[in-house]
């Protein structure tokens, strides 16, 4: 997994802002229903964010991420990846998820992105982004290359080059439909710089707008309150992610 179940996204809050939030239970065009949590600030807005989470699906760090994009004035919503085999209710802390990591496709995947698209879209959302970590870096990008129309893709440590579910990005690249942004650590042990360099060949080849970003030093799951050490990393990384927003909005 890439957060401990306590932690938090090292962002501040914004103290008063006006946000709201719901938890939401999505359909998928294949009838798969699964759990969403939906935050949105309370001036009207047509920014979407699809929040990929990491390998344990849906919990409190994505949810309060959420939080923090609607803070900033953009509606998110971060999706859970086990409807099909968990339900789609709610799960205490002790969820044994690799199980239902390893019963992923990318096709279920990106079903429920689809239908987490549809969902921003109907609530007035004109530019919608994917965001993930780790699994979810790797599906932010294969979203890019799934027909979801998006406006940008944003990957943190994900990898370009794993087969988890279906082809990797970089065997799907020539399919990306808007521009990349990767935040990739330096110290990553399963994501090497030959994967790092490969994803920027193919991303080039293939004439995508795009960005890769790596942070010297940084470990996988560096953005994380809990890492005081690569605060400057987390911020650096929140702080593109949203210039990328405002950027391709």
């Amino acid at each position: 997994m890439c957060f401990d179940i306590d932690s938090e996204p090292p962002i501040p809050r914004i103290a008063g802002a006006a946000v709201s939030h719901d938890d939401l239970v999505l359909t998928a065009a294949d009838g798969a229903s699964f759990a969403a949590f939906l935050a949105a600030p309370d001036e009207p807005t047509t920014t979407g964010v699809v929040i990929f989470p990491d390998v344990r699906g849906l919990y409190h760090f994505y949810e309060e991420l959420a939080l923090r994009f609607a803070e900033r004035g953009h509606r998110a919503i971060a999706l859970d990846y086990f409807g099909r085999t968990a339900g789609a209710a709610k799960r205490d802390d002790d969820f044994e998820f690799m199980p239902h990591v390893e019963q992923t496709t990318d096709a279920g995947v990106q079903a429920d992105a689809r239908a987490a698209v549809d969902e921003l879209r109907s609530r007035g959302a004109t530019s919608i982004f994917s965001v993930g970590f780790c699994f979810g870096g790797r599906a932010s990008w294969v979203a890019a290359a799934s027909g979801h129309g998006l406006a940008g893709s944003i990957g943190f440590y994900g990898s370009p080059t794993r087969e988890r579910g279906g082809a990797s990005v970089v065997q799907r690249v020539a399919e990306i439909e808007c521009p990349i942004l990767a935040l990739q650590a330096g110290d990553d042990q399963g994501i090497t710089a030959e994967d790092n360099a490969a994803f920027e060949q193919a991303l080039t080849q293939a004439g995508v707008e795009h960005e890769i970003v790596v942070y010297d030093g940084a470990p996988h799951s560096f953005f994380d309150r809990k890492q005081e050490d690569f605060a400057e990393a987390s911020e650096d990384a929140w702080q593109r992610t949203l210039a990328f927003i405002a950027q391709h909005s």
